[in-house]
């Protein structure tokens, strides 16, 4: 078992979307973006966000992996490239995630696989896409 310091923080974003306009997200640290909904506008849309989340929760967990196995003075760097192919039918869906890791080092090709994958190990993102979370959704009144 990976052991590694797990530092609590607040999570989650609000969604707020008017008649005419772009979504604007808030998160509970603080962050926000507008998302984008035409396809040739620049920025960020729903699936974008999705791929950026599971890239980057893939490229922080690399960099944990390597200094769990005592390789991070020989890491340079990562890079992280996802995308994904959505399904034909109903429901509208990701089918299929395209993920490409380049890690950058004093690495031979096994090594950097052993990094890549005890990255998809840690990462919470891969980790609950994989999986089968629960969605426990509330009305507002």
């Amino acid at each position: 078992m990976n052991q590694f310091r797990v530092k609590k923080r607040p999570t989650g974003a609000v969604v707020t979307l008017a008649r005419l306009g772009h979504p604007d997200v808030v998160t509970a640290t603080g962050g926000a973006l507008k998302v984008v909904t035409a396809a040739s506008e620049p920025g960020f849309n729903p699936l974008d966000l999705l791929y950026s989340s599971l890239a980057a929760c893939l490229a922080l967990s690399a960099r944990i992996a390597a200094s769990s196995m005592g390789l991070l003075d020989r890491f340079e760097r990562v890079t992280v490239h996802v995308s994904g192919q959505k399904a034909d039918e109903e429901p509208s869906r990701i089918i299929r995630f395209d993920i490409r890791i380049a890690i950058e080092g004093d690495f031979d090709g096994q090594t950097r696989a052993a990094i890549a994958h005890a990255a998809e190990d840690i990462c919470t993102v891969s980790n609950t896409l994989k999986g089968d979370a629960e969605f426990v959704m509330s009305i507002a009144d």
